[in-house]
């Protein structure tokens, strides 16, 4: 099969996953360096006063340990991210890490992802974050419909061709 062109324009300048004849396309990696990768997302869920005071006290709404339960959903959906993200590569993760702290009426879940191959792992850390944030929801909807989700962003990546990212600390909460 014959791969389509690659984008002459400089890293970064172009989307990748649109071919030079605007359809979408899964990027080639079969000629970049196995490397180690890793990536750390951030997603958080708002309580409201009542649902924050029951998660604390109880750890949710009957189903369980709600944060335990929202860091197992999130390693799970990481390690199956290629299967909900038309374009992404499978990458066999090397370790999947889910952090949840409570930060006055938010639940913060901070995902770090880690694989060694061609292609980075901001992804699986991503779905990962979204993942834990929407199993929060579930967990709690039955006593607080009004939960929000949200921002889920990277926070940083290492490795690969295009280097080390940190997000700017003015721009994090």
């Amino acid at each position: 099969m014959n791969r389509p062109p690659e984008d002459s324009k400089p890293p970064g300048t172009a989307l990748s996953h649109i071919s030079p004849d605007g359809r979408a396309r899964m990027v080639d990696v079969s000629g970049k360096a196995v490397t180690c990768r890793t990536a750390v997302a951030e997603g958080w869920v708002t309580l409201n006063a009542d649902t924050m005071a029951l998660l604390q006290e109880h750890g949710g709404a009957g189903k369980g340990d709600v944060l335990q339960t929202a860091r197992i959903a999130g390693i799970q959906a990481a390690k199956r991210t290629s299967e909900l993200i038309p374009m992404c590569h499978p990458v066999a993760t090397d370790v999947v890490n889910i952090e949840a702290s409570l930060v006055e009426n938010r639940v913060r879940l901070i995902v770090e992802a880690v694989a060694s191959g061609r292609t980075g792992v901001e992804m699986e850390a991503l779905t990962g974050a979204s993942v834990a944030a929407l199993t929060v929801y579930d967990m709690l909807k039955a006593v607080d419909k009004g939960i929000e989700i949200g921002p889920v962003r990277l926070i940083s990546k290492s490795g690969g061709k295009s280097g080390d990212w940190q997000r700017d600390a003015s721009r994090q909460e």
